[in-house]
């Protein structure tokens, strides 16, 4: 049998992120609630390793009633206070508030006849082919846009660097490396 090759980033002795590379990263996502969760999780990221992140994700989605923004945004600070305490989840006040925070963004954008998902798509760039780890940014003139026109919305923990990670989670972008078997499989799925 042929091992498949992958992206360098994805190490073979970690089962969940060898999963989360060949079933999740880079495939273009729509669905409201789990483009909230991944926002969420890449701000959360920040400074730590996505292992840390993906380990706590299944307290993230319990914490965050499932990332439903109506319910989120209706968090009180004694909530806020309550999730501080929640080894499940990353506690930093900051995060945990901007998670808070952009539900109430959210909630905002539909007042506005807007939705998170065409907010975020609007900011897909144009597809490029990394043909090495080397190759990929770290932001690029798309996330910093998007960054911009995020926190003119009142979004928190949304910079260039974060808003990129997002848009390779969740398929705006192919960072998968020419070479890794799942480059070719969401060639078009955008």
């Amino acid at each position: 049998m042929t091992e498949r090759v992958r992206c360098g980033w994805a190490p073979s002795s970690d089962p969940a992120y060898l999963d989360y590379h060949d079933s999740e990263w880079g495939v273009p996502v729509h669905d409201e609630h789990r483009l909230f969760e991944m926002l969420t999780l890449e701000g959360a990221q920040a400074g730590l390793s996505w292992s840390t992140i993906l380990r706590k994700r299944d307290g993230y989605r319990a914490a965050f009633l499932g990332f439903d923004a109506d319910a989120v945004a209706q968090f009180s600070t004694h909530r806020i206070e309550e999730l501080l305490a929640d080894p499940s989840i990353v506690r930093n006040r900051l995060k945990v508030e901007s998670t808070v925070s952009n539900a109430r963004a959210i909630l905002a954008l539909r007042e506005a006849g807007e939705t998170l998902d065409g907010l975020l798509w609007d900011h897909a760039p144009e597809p490029a082919a990394r043909a090495t780890l080397a190759d990929i940014p770290a932001e690029t003139p798309a996330s910093l846009a998007m960054s911009k026109d995020l926190k003119r919305r009142g979004f928190r923990f949304v910079g260039p660097t974060v808003c990129y990670a997002f848009m390779q989670a969740c398929g705006l972008v192919n960072d998968h490396t020419t070479g890794c078997f799942r480059y070719r499989e969401l060639q078009d799925s955008r």
